[in-house]
């Protein structure tokens, strides 16, 4: 039983000004892409706003499928984001294999103290 006292665990709140409604398109095959729709808090278009485009797709690895998720910069409308999406796609594996690499060096690099 939740006491009314009790503080709460989460402290979720929507913000009313940053409203989005989602859309997402596949070819079934390599990609998909969402396209987030500015909305207003009573669901109507805020023009005011840009829509905002992201991709997702999976690279098969010998450990099995890794899923990459990328914004597409500068896309406005689907057909402009479907044409950024494999340079968006290929940035965010390129930034994952540098994470990669600066997390391999920093754990090469920890002292190891005999013992410990």
């Amino acid at each position: 039983m939740s006491n009314a006292n009790e503080p709460k665990i989460t402290n979720i709140k929507i913000n009313p000004d940053n409203l989005y409604r989602e859309e997402s398109f596949t070819d079934l095959t390599y990609a998909t892409i969402r396209r987030l729709m500015p909305v207003k808090i009573d669901g109507s278009p805020d023009e005011s706003r840009e829509p905002l485009f992201t991709g997702m797709a999976q690279l098969m690895s010998p450990n099995g499928p890794i899923p990459i998720q990328c914004v597409i910069e500068g896309a406005k409308t689907l057909s402009d984001a479907a044409a950024k999406l494999p340079d968006a796609i290929e940035k965010a594996v390129q930034a994952m294999i540098a994470e990669a690499k600066e997390m391999e060096r920093e754990e090469a690099s920890r002292i190891v103290i005999p013992g410990q």
